[in-house]
């Protein structure tokens, strides 16, 4: 399998994993296993593999622009930076409407934050965050298990 139809499959897991958060945030099966870790646990998998075959002897680094450049330049590894991306920024939506759900912000206010979290990453989660402020938005009391 080549690194582009790596990449396009990825792709479309990660929307189907954002569907859910936006379809269905009170679901925690939804929200903390399949967005949460079930999705971005096989994005760590894959993105272990590439790295395991295709960093050894590569061109470049992670000790300045122009080295990260270089590194990119292979498409294996570029492919595995955006596995990167699409697992860490799932992770980050599903503790959005994890939080969300525990402190009962309206699942229609988080929206624009997980499409935005979804796009830029930091930008959404800062979006999200200034949400929480903004709304005031305390954690529920859990009832105590008996």
């Amino acid at each position: 399998m080549s690194p582009n139809q790596i990449f396009s499959i990825a792709n479309g897991v990660a929307v189907c994993g954002w569907l859910l958060l936006i379809v269905l945030p009170r679901k925690k099966w939804a929200t903390q296993v399949v967005a949460g870790v079930a999705i971005p646990a096989v994005f760590a998998g894959l993105y272990s593999i590439v790295i395991a075959i295709n960093f050894a002897g590569s061109d470049g680094g992670f000790s300045s622009l122009p080295d990260v450049e270089r590194l990119f330049s292979n498409r294996w590894l570029l492919l595995a930076g955006w596995l990167h991306y699409l697992a860490f920024d799932l992770l980050v939506g599903s503790w959005e409407a994890r939080d969300a759900r525990e402190r009962g912000i309206h699942r229609l206010l988080v929206v624009p934050c997980l499409i935005m979290t979804f796009l830029f990453g930091p930008a959404g989660w800062l979006l999200y965050l200034a949400l929480r402020a903004r709304t005031g938005s305390q954690l529920r009391k859990q009832p105590d298990a008996a």
